[in-house]
Order: structure tokens, then sequence, then C-alpha cells
């Protein structure tokens, strides 16, 4: 079990075996999400979420994990109501809360505040996204339901949509591609491209990468479309959102040139950019997306800190 006992911060922790084997690991777990199967390998353990920034998904899909596994969590769900409002540091928190917990799970606005708790913890952590910097775990769920889509990773044409400046699940996501040789389309504004430095470090692992400002043209013919929200919670300046905000739309009319098989993933939530009569349409993976979050933290805890006991 080579991911036991380790933190995972950034998607670039893992070689390409590990996510395989994470992938692999995924997959097997889908019954026991589904509550068709039980298995509770961590009996007595704590897995303490730690979100100093909101979410929905991404925490309820952590707490279903632990408890599918027969774990428990204690949750700081609201940074207002810590002790970080009296001045605490985040580094003094995480100490604690280690000492409280056998692992633990963070997300925070700060980019890099994921490692600077690996560094204060004596347990696991996993990054659950911090600022726009790394989504590691989310971008193993998107790894799964391309597989599941698929059948495979290795050279899929995949089309990143929307805030590529700002969105960590981009950032992690475009780097697994790279690992697996799929061809990656960049679709952006202007203002929201692809930083330079992580273009260049896709092209340094010898990935294929261009740019389509014409989403049609871009999505003709592409195995999967991966959509983000312009973030307005990313700007300083409102005026400056309000101008690409809305920049690209997808709607059945939009889909009609793709492959019959388009993939369209969405790491959730949406803000208009896709319509709801897209959900009725072949193309939409993104529901099933948000429940493969289960299994995959499921695997990804099991792997880092499972006991091996097990329920029938």
């Amino acid at each position: 079990m080579p991911l036991r006992g380790r933190d995972l911060i950034s998607i670039r922790d893992l070689s390409r075996e590990e996510i395989e084997e994470a992938l692999a690991a995924a997959k097997k777990m889908v019954p026991y999400a589904e509550g068709a199967k039980v298995m509770h390998p961590l009996t007595d353990k704590i897995v303490a979420m730690a979100f100093f920034e909101p979410s929905t998904r991404t925490r309820l899909s952590f707490e279903s994990a632990v408890q599918r596994l027969g774990g428990s969590c204690i949750t700081i769900a609201d940074a207002s109501v810590t002790s970080m409002r009296k001045g605490e540091s985040l580094h003094d928190t995480i100490r604690m809360l280690s000492s409280y917990a056998d692992a633990i799970v963070i997300r925070h606005p700060n980019e890099g505040a994921a490692r600077l708790a690996a560094r204060a913890s004596d347990r696991p952590v996993l990054n659950a996204g911090d600022g726009a910097g790394q989504h590691p775990t989310q971008t193993l769920l998107d790894l799964a339901t391309m597989q599941e889509a698929f059948g495979t990773l290795s050279g899929l044409k995949v089309v990143l949509l929307g805030d590529l400046k700002f969105g960590r699940t981009v950032h992690s996501l475009a780097h697994a591609l790279a690992v697996f040789g799929c061809e990656i389309v960049l679709t952006s504004p202007p203002e929201l491209a692809l930083p330079v430095p992580a273009r260049r470090h896709l092209e340094g692992m010898g990935a294929r990468v261009s740019e389509q400002a014409d989403l049609r043209r871009a999505i003709h013919d592409a195995d999967v479309l991966y959509v983000t929200r312009i973030q307005k919670e990313r700007f300083g300046d409102e005026a400056e959102y309000r101008r690409v905000a809305g920049s690209y739309r997808i709607d059945p009319s939009v889909l009609e040139g793709a492959k019959p098989r388009l993939a369209v993933l969405h790491p959730l939530p949406r803000a208009g950019e896709i319509a709801p009569e897209v959900d009725r349409t072949p193309h939409a993976v993104y529901f099933r997306q948000s429940f493969l979050a289960v299994p995959v933290r499921m695997a990804l805890l099991d792997m880092i800190l499972g006991s091996g006991k097990r329920g029938g």
C-alpha cells in the first residue's frame, strides 16, 4: 500500500502507477459507495474536515466516504466560529486537529495552505482545494469519470473550457491528462487563459497542447468537454468579473456538431454555463461524476488509513 500514511497535496505527488492503482481501487468501491455492500476498514478512525472555504460536494462526499468506511468525522464548516477568529494561526489550528484525528482533509482559500497544513500535522493531510492551487482528489474523480465513459484514459482529446487561470480543478487535471498522453485543447476568455508557467509545465511533459477560442471548433472532434464556471470569488474587481461572466454557454445546439459520445464534465457548482436542457442529453455525465467522488475518496482514505478490516 504505497499511499499508506502519506499526504496528498498535489496530483504531482502521485506517479502514473499510483493514479492507476487509486482508480482501480475506486472502481471496486462503487457498490460500497452505493450501499449495496459493506466494509469498515476505518473502524475507530476519525477524520477531521477542516473547511475554511464554502463547499457542498467535496465536504459531503468526503464525509460520506468516511462513514461508508465505518469511520467518524469531526468538522469545521465555518472558519468564523473557530479560534482563528481570535487570531489563532492556521499552523496551530492544524497542529491541534492532528491530535484529535487520524487524518485531516483541508479546504482553504489561500494557495499553499494545504502544504503548510501538511508541515504542521503529524497525521496525513489531504488537500480538498487550496485557492487557485491544486485539487488532487477532484482530479482523480474526473479521471474515474472519463475512464468509466471510454474504458481508457490514454489518447483522449480533452477540451478544458472556462476559467483556466484561477481554476484549481483545471490546474490539477491538466497535469494528469498529460501523464496519460491526452491531447489538451484550451478554450477560455483571454483574461482567464491558462497561466504561462502551467502551460510550459505541460509542454515540458511532452503534452500536445493547443488553444481554440471558438467553442464549436474546439469540441467538434473532442472526446471530453470539461467545463468550469467563472469564479466570481477569485476576482478582486467585480467589473472585471462581469466582463468575462457568461463568455461561454453550453446548450444542445452547441453540442449538435460534437461526437455522439462526447462526455461533458463539470466539477460543479454550475452558474449558468451549462443549460439545464443538456442534462437530458447523453453527453451529460457531470452528475455521475459527482457520485464518483464517493468511491474515489473512499479508495484514497482506505489506501492512506485503512486497517484492512472488512464487513460483509
